[in-house]
Formats: structure tokens, sequence, C-alpha cells
């Protein structure tokens, strides 16, 4: 069966990838599966400099989910082009560069960086990020920011495509989806983590040294599905669903909505083989549900 997908000018050869900050450099997951049978590995999210990320405790679990604080720790770009790059299989499966920034200029100079390299096949840029030079606001909250990011990484990118990846903690996606596409974004990814919460009432303290983290799993599910059916009935760019996937069908549904691929993040932490396997699985599962093929499904949910 033929899972090949076309993603803005990406050949993947399945619609599997893997969610930023949630498969290391890549590399790490080497012992657990083959990383070239994957759709493509997008990498934990790079600053021009390194960051130590947040105080601990970072992690915490909730009800079907887990709320993360990591802060983006990260060995930096430079250090990654060095040191990792070269041992991931880039000429067998697109490594896609999920860029961090604070400032516009930041942005712009990581990726050219970022793009100038041969192995570095796409930029995702995470815009859920504080805009310094506007008081702490987030990139992905206003649809000028987020347009200013855009449009300063595409200028840069050179042929890479890139690819904005959207926050769900926003009155309407759509609106930020079409900013993003306005200013020149091939691709948008969504969702990022939902903010949440946990304290635990006996110690009168939060669980998480930063108070407030990323919610993610099988808890967002719902949320997630809702944005990529909005999104993608609103512009006309490629969608990379992400958001609790936890099983071929979860895979299936994205599809459905309209997603042209998705990112396995959560799932990978619980189950290191996990982004293997469902490459095994999908396959398997369109055959016994009748799916002839991904495009046919793709955006098919019946009113």
């Amino acid at each position: 069966m033929n899972l090949s997908v076309d993603f803005a000018g990406l050949s993947l050869k399945n619609p599997i990838l893997t969610a930023s900050g949630t498969f290391g450099y890549g590399q790490e997951f080497a012992r657990f599966g083959d990383l070239a049978s994957l759709g493509g590995i997008v990498v934990k999210g790079l600053s021009l400099k390194p960051r130590a990320g947040n105080p601990m405790p970072r992690i915490a679990e909730t009800s079907s989910g887990m709320l993360n604080a990591i802060g983006i720790q990260n060995m930096g770009a430079e250090r990654f082009l060095a040191e990792r790059l070269p041992r991931l299989p880039w000429k067998e499966v697109p490594i896609l560069a999920n860029l961090y920034a604070c400032d516009t200029g930041e942005y712009a100079e990581l990726a050219a960086l970022l793009a100038a390299q041969e192995g570095v096949a796409a930029l995702e840029v995470n815009i859920s990020c504080p805009n310094v030079a506007a008081g702490g606001a987030l990139f992905g909250a206003d649809p000028r920011a987020a347009a200013k990011v855009t449009e300063a990484v595409a200028k840069n990118a050179g042929d890479k495509p890139v690819m904005v990846k959207l926050s769900p903690n926003v009155t309407d996606i759509t609106e930020i989806a079409r900013a993003a596409v306005d200013a020149g974004a091939h691709a948008l990814s969504l969702i990022n983590t939902l903010t949440g919460m946990a304290v635990d009432a006996r110690t009168r303290r939060p669980r998480l040294a930063n108070v407030v983290g990323g919610l993610s799993g099988p808890a967002i599910k719902p949320v997630a599905l809702r944005c990529v059916w909005q999104v993608c009935r609103a512009v006309p760019v490629p969608v990379m669903g992400m958001g609790g996937i936890t099983s071929a069908e979860d895979v299936l549904e994205f599809i459905l909505v309209g997603a042209s691929a998705v990112q396995v993040g959560t799932a990978n932490f619980f189950r290191p083989d996990f982004s293997f396997r469902l490459v095994e699985e999908l396959p398997i599962l369109m055959q016994k549900w009748g799916i002839g093929s991904l495009e046919e499904y793709r955006g098919s949910l019946k009113p």
C-alpha cells in the first residue's frame, strides 16, 4: 500500500512524523526502530544560543495527559548542526528543524543558519514564544506578530519549506492561520500544547516549578481535531495535525478532518518505539477499513 505524501514540496514515505520536543534530536530513539522508516523527524526546538530551560520539576502527569514546562532546553543551533545533524539519516528521511526565538530578528538569523544546511529539509516555526519587544505577549496570539515572524523566516529560508506551528491558546485559530499563510507559510502544524497547571492540595504547592505548563496527550485530542478541521477549511496550504495521537485510528481521524500528515508527541514518552509501530499499523488498519489511499480518505468527513 502506498502511504507516501507530498507535503509542501517534501516527499514523505508515510504521514508519520515525530513532534518537536518529544523525540530528542532523533538519534536518541535509534535503538527503538529504524529512523529512516518514519515519514519525517522534527527535532527538539532550537535557539541561536544554548538554553538551560526552566527549573525542576518540569513535568507532571495529569488525567489522560501530561504537563511540561521544559523551557525549550537545547544545545543551540550551531552545536546541533555540528554534532547531531551529521548522525541523522537526512538523506533517507526529511529532518525538520524547529525554531525558537524571542524577537523577529533572531528568528530571521536562525532561519538563515538552518536553511543553509543540506541536511535540513524544512523549517517549523514555533510561534508560541514570548515577544520580548511587545512586553512578553506570545507571537502566536497576535495575527500581526505571527505574520511578521513568518515573513522574516520565509525571507531567509531560501528554497526550504516554512511550516508555522500554531497555538490553540487563542480565540480564533483560523485568524492566526490566515495571517501566517498570507505572510508566506507553505504549511501549518497544529496544535501546540494547551496552557494548564496542576497543584498538590496536600503541600499547597504547584506541581511545576514554572507553575503553568503545556498540556499534551490524549486529553487534548478533541481540541486538536477541532482546530485542524477549522484550519483545513480556512487556508489552502497543507496541514500537519498533532495532539493526543496514541493509535493508528487516531492518525486516520486527523486525516479524515483534513490533515495531510501527523506528528506523534507524548506517546513517544510512554512507548519509545510507538512512532515506528504506528508506521507498521497504519496500512493494516487502512486495509481492514477498505481505505485504498490516504488521498481518497483525506478530508472526507461527512456532514
